[in-house]
């Protein structure tokens, strides 16, 4: 007969006991839901989580001075005082000649605005520190938010670059008026300009020199008020000269008196109102479309918080809008980057997601428990989910893809506590005992028996999860919201669990028949489950229980099956990855021609290459652009793309089908365009990479190898051959180092005695060198119309430009002597050749030579190709390097401490590698001592909580050999799914460990309460690891976090079925010698050991 007195209510069921008759009970869950409906219309849609990394540029010249002179001068002196500020992580720093560039880089989740002003104080009160010949810095700050959400691409058969511009400018000026749109950027076309083209032989015959040119023609072109006339009670305004208003006005200025004669522009010089020269290409191509077109890119950035969705909504709809006026119908518009669609499409995808993970969870209810059950449990979802998407709101997130995996995450433990006090009420509603009791009495009594293990058991699973939130680096905050949004639903889950479940249960679930019961919900013993596989479960437990001999095996089995999937891992069965390649829709091509290729002979190698690419079936268009740099994204801005210019570089925008419309993911199709492209590159010399978007946070490249040295020379040497070594490691491709092709410069030597006896200065020469060369902007060219400005500019013609003879032509006086002949270059200055300086890279006050790569094609990890490099790095002698020891010293995620001895460093993909997993790690061990620390709070002893733990490890039984089956990576994600999978298991075995105390405490033999645990706490343990299951299988074909779900899934299956007989046996061995007087069967065990 049962003596043990009836439960102590406790904090749930006062809880339960407030809230199961109260009013407030249904409007909570109306307010709730409409919370939640606000937070998803409010809260802004991106497709990835906004990372905030501030980025400041700092670009300082130095006319003249050569790379180790700029880096003596501006570059040391500014890093060391920029490596002061606080918030500084990196200092990024490249001296070339005549000009230093620092890309600052602050800790993710500094403030930009107070980063950017700390930097500029300390500049300008440093400034002194800086030679007097130095300009003052350009400082220019970047983050997440200047990225560009949408691109369009202009084009047509019937227009050329210049039309194109002049049509896109309006396009983007009746833009920049929606609201919320940001920084917009037009590329590729050709601004108009008039152009004054001076011929070198024609002056010298006027006896005029270029410098003269300039300062007249400036002269003539000015408009000013200069007062008003006051007469006869009026005001008249005074306007003094008129801007110069076409070409022909400007060829009819006098420039020079020869022979009596005014002599007009126009005779000395081409005047040419029309397009600017060149110095980029933007081209449109399409799949089915032979040669591509002329075009100009639009690139539109949103403000910061904005919505991407109706952003990019509003700029179609104005564009719309425009066609027929400012667009001809002759005209395209094709919107080659729609990061609104992306974002609006992954969220309704994982919305629908979560909607059949919710129906699949309700499913499962209803399968095992009923219909009335699976209604009362499906309460606690929505109203869970929606104060959930409101905490995303409250801290400033953004409905994007990691948010939503959260709450598809969520779905499977949130309904957890639901389901224990739900299966705890019909349970408790079937004892016969509790026939014809107040149905309000029975399910208080139900959610105070299970209140306290349910308490302690979501505690243990918000243990397990939480510590996530504390992983560093870019990676911290592009996984956050899944421990956050996961931990809230767990409190959430609970407090529902306790108030609304227990009210919805007694208003929907069936009453118990009335009888004849003073026992107040129990039997003597509850019966266990009388069902073939309970009485399977029964064959193998008792025996245990009662044959040492049979345990130790047991155990033994279990130990062998968790080293043997342990080491598939060490015998490379299954492979590590920081995070599994994604299915995007676009991909670039990254083209470096060898230094000295003209902007023409980049374009002819990128039309090769965008060739190959038209021809892949995967592909829908593609956009060229040659000698400057196509929108960039987030992983653009880190490897600050956005900088490419000049006639040696070019990029190839592809945009592939969408995901449901080819059989191959993006990677895939990236794989296979990857060798034609390396062909091409090697024939002209060139380097190429495919840039992908990447999975998570961007890095340099995948493969980042810092060479560091005592000298330029070490470094130089040292670096060859580390490219060497990765050009030649199976899998490694897009080999390319951060070296410029040796290649001449002229140099013209100024006889200074020579130009002094004529009375020309140094300066003069340069300055007539320069506005040959380059052009000078003599001044604007007043036209309203045009939405771009319009320069004039005075130039020698490109004809000219190509041949040295043609600028030793250019003719110079004496500034100070009117009359002094004319003296042609040729006289003054000399030529010679000279190889031109390499710059200087320098990473945090060190200097540092970069060799980078990608892995393709074999294992496409880093981790593999860098341990096979490590073996043949470690066979290079430092000595060779200027060192003084034998080995090359290889450093993971610090820097070398000294540049003394010859050092690499493994950065990219390979050092977030080993952070992020260092602090998954980290945070597991606080997982551990947080989990243990509340056992032992609970237990009131040291040994049970052990007992209890002992099950995480059994997950791995089921998480590593499905890596394994399903072909997939072990990655962050995976090492996530198994800590949440942690709590998840402790809850199961906390169910176990306290009912059997339970039974204990109610009187029953220890041997009989572990087998009745396992039996009958055997369905809430199910339940919830069928609704882990459930709710994480609807992620399991995305593909970053697949590893996540087979974690949860596999790791959950493998741990019940494990845990479930050997945390009770493991209890029964710890417990059996305090209970030995209770043990009826205890002679038999005794005698087996």
């Amino acid at each position: 007969m049962n003596t043990s007195s009836p439960h102590p209510t406790g904090f749930a069921g006062r809880l339960a006991q407030a809230f199961v008759n109260s009013k407030l009970t249904p409007l909570g869950i109306v307010a709730s839901l409409l919370l939640g409906f606000l937070a998803i219309v409010l809260l802004p849609r991106e497709e990835e989580p906004q990372i905030k990394v501030p980025m400041i540029d700092v670009l300082v010249t130095m006319p003249g001075a050569t790379p180790k002179e700029v880096e003596e001068r501006l570059t040391i002196p500014m890093e060391k005082l920029l490596y002061e500020l606080p918030g500084v992580e990196y200092i990024y720093s490249t001296s070339m000649s005549g000009q230093s560039l620092l890309v600052v880089r602050f800790f993710v989740g500094e403030n930009l605005e107070t980063s950017l002003v700390r930097l500029n104080q300390k500049l300008a009160t440093n400034f002194d520190r800086i030679p007097h010949t130095v300009q003052m810095p350009l400082i220019k700050p970047h983050t997440i938010d200047d990225v560009p959400i949408m691109a369009l691409t202009f084009h047509g058969m019937n227009y050329d670059h210049s039309t194109l511009r002049r049509m896109a400018a309006q396009v983007d000026d009746a833009i920049k008026s929606i609201n919320e749109v940001a920084e917009t950027k037009l590329i590729g076309g050709t601004r108009r300009q008039l152009t004054v083209r001076f011929d070198p032989l024609l002056l010298a015959s006027r006896n005029l020199t270029v410098n003269e040119l300039a300062p007249k023609i400036q002269a003539v072109n000015s408009q000013s008020h200069s007062g008003s006339l006051k007469s006869l009670n009026r005001e008249i305004q005074l306007q003094t000269g008129t801007f110069l208003q076409s070409a022909e006005e400007i060829g009819r200025i006098v420039v020079g008196v020869y022979g009596g004669k005014p002599v007009y522009l126009h005779e000395v010089a081409e005047i040419v109102d029309g397009p600017e020269e060149p110095d980029n290409y933007v081209l449109y191509g399409e799949r089915g479309l032979n040669d591509p077109e002329a075009a100009v890119t639009l690139s539109i950035a949103k403000r910061p918080g904005a919505n991407a969705v109706s952003v990019v909504e509003d700029v179609l709809k104005k564009v719309d809008s425009l066609k027929g006026s400012l667009i001809p119908s002759d005209l395209t518009v094709s919107v080659t980057r729609d990061y609104g669609a992306t974002a609006s499409e992954k969220s309704n995808e994982l919305l629908l997601h979560m909607g059949i993970a919710v129906f699949g969870v309700a499913l499962l209810i209803l399968f095992f428990l009923g219909w009335r059950e699976s209604i009362v449990v499906m309460l606690a979802i929505p109203s869970t989910l929606a104060l959930t998407l409101l905490v995303f709101y409250l801290y400033g997130y953004t409905l994007n893809r990691i948010t939503l995996f959260a709450l598809i995450f969520s779905i499977g433990i949130l309904v957890d506590d639901a389901i224990v006090v739900v299966e705890n009420i019909v349970r408790h509603l079937r004892l016969p005992g509790n026939s014809g009791r107040p149905h309000v009495q029975v399910a208080i009594e139900a959610v105070a028996e299970v209140g306290n293990p349910t308490i302690l058991a979501t505690w243990a699973v918000i243990a397990a999860i939480l510590p996530m939130a504390f992983v560093g680096g870019l990676m911290g905050p592009y996984m956050r919201p899944i421990p956050i949004g996961s931990s809230a639903a767990m409190l959430f889950s609970l407090i529902i669990a306790f108030t609304v479940t227990p009210w919805a249960a007694t208003h929907i679930l069936k009453k118990p028949k009335a009888g004849n019961s003073q026992d107040h919900g129990h039997d003597e013993y509850e019966k266990t489950p009388d069902d073939w596989f309970t009485r399977i479960y029964h064959k193998i437990m008792e025996p245990l229980l009662a044959h040492g001999a049979w345990r130790a095996v047991f155990f033994a089995v279990i130990t062998a099956l968790l080293l043997g999937a342990c080491s598939m891992v060490y015998l490379g069965l299954v492979k590590v990855k920081m995070l599994p390649f994604d299915n995007k829709s676009e991909f670039q091509v990254i083209l470096n021609m060898p230094e000295g290729s003209t902007l023409e002979q980049t374009a002819r190698a990128a039309l090769e290459m965008a060739d190959v690419v038209r021809r892949d079936p995967a592909v829908t268009d593609y956009q060229i652009y040659v000698g400057t740099a196509s929108p960039y994204n987030f992983n653009g801005l880190v490897r600050h793309y956005f900088m490419r210019s000049g006639p040696t570089v070019a990029d190839i925008q592809v945009n592939l089908l969408p995901k449901h419309a080819r059989s191959l993911q993006s990677h895939d199709i990236a794989t296979r365009i990857r060798p034609p492209l390396a062909q091409i590159a090697a024939r002209y010399g060139a380097a190429v990479a495919v840039a992908e978007v990447p999975p998570g946070p961007p890095v340099l490249q995948t493969l980042v190898a810092e060479i560091y040295g005592p000298t330029a020379e070490a470094r130089t040497g040292l670096a060859g051959e580390v490219k060497r070594i990765l050009a030649g490691t199976t899998g490694v491709v897009d080999v390319d180092w951060f070296q410029e092709a040796e290649r001449n410069r002229k140099i013209l030597t100024v006889d200074k005695e020579k130009a002094a006896l004529n009375g020309i200065s140094e300066k003069q020469i340069t300055r007539a060198i320069e506005i040959a060369m380059q052009g000078y902007s003599l001044d604007l060219y007043h036209q309203p119309n045009d939405k771009e400005n319009v320069n004039i500019v005075l130039e020698l013609p490109r004809e000219y430009r190509a041949r040295i003879e043609s600028i030793l032509n250019i003719s110079l006086r004496s500034e100070t002597d009117p009359a002094a002949p004319l003296v042609p270059l040729r006289e003054l200055a000399n030529v010679s050749e000279q190889q031109v300086e390499q710059p200087i890279y320098r990473k945090n006050l060190k200097p540092v030579i970069y060799v980078t790569g990608d892995v393709a094609d074999v294992v496409e990890s880093p981790v593999y190709a860098i341990f096979e490099m490590n073996e043949k790095l470690a066979r290079l002698d430092g000595r060779d390097f200027g060192g003084r020891e034998e080995h090359v010293k290889i450093y993971n995620l610090n820097q070398p401490f000294s540049e003394i001895e010859p050092a690499m460093k493994w950065d990219g993909e390979w050092h977030i590698t080993l952070e992020v997993f260092r602090d998954l790690g980290l945070a597991f061990c606080v997982v551990m001592v947080l989990i243990y620390m509340l056992m032992v709070g609970w237990f009131k002893n040291y040994i049970t909580p052990l007992v209890v733990m002992a099950a995480i490890p059994f997950s791995l039984i089921g998480i590593l050999p499905a890596h394994w089956g399903f072909g997939a990576f072990f990655t962050a994600t995976s090492m996530i799914g198994f800590m949440a999978g942690a709590g998840i298991v402790v809850r199961n075995s906390i169910i176990l460990v306290d009912f059997i105390e339970l039974r204990i405490r109610q009187g029953e033999p220890l041997a009989k309460a572990v087998v009745d645990a396992g039996a009958i706490r055997f369905r809430p343990m199910l339940l919830t690891a069928l609704a882990v299951v459930i709710g994480a299988s609807v992620i399991l074909a995305d593909p970053i976090f697949q590893g996540l779900a087979i974690s949860l899934m596999f790791g959950e299956i493998a741990s019940l079925l494990v845990s479930r007989m050997a945390v009770p046996v493991l209890y029964f061995v710890i417990k059996k010698h305090e209970h030995r007087h209770h043990e009826l069967a205890e002679p038999q065990a005794d005698s087996a050991n």
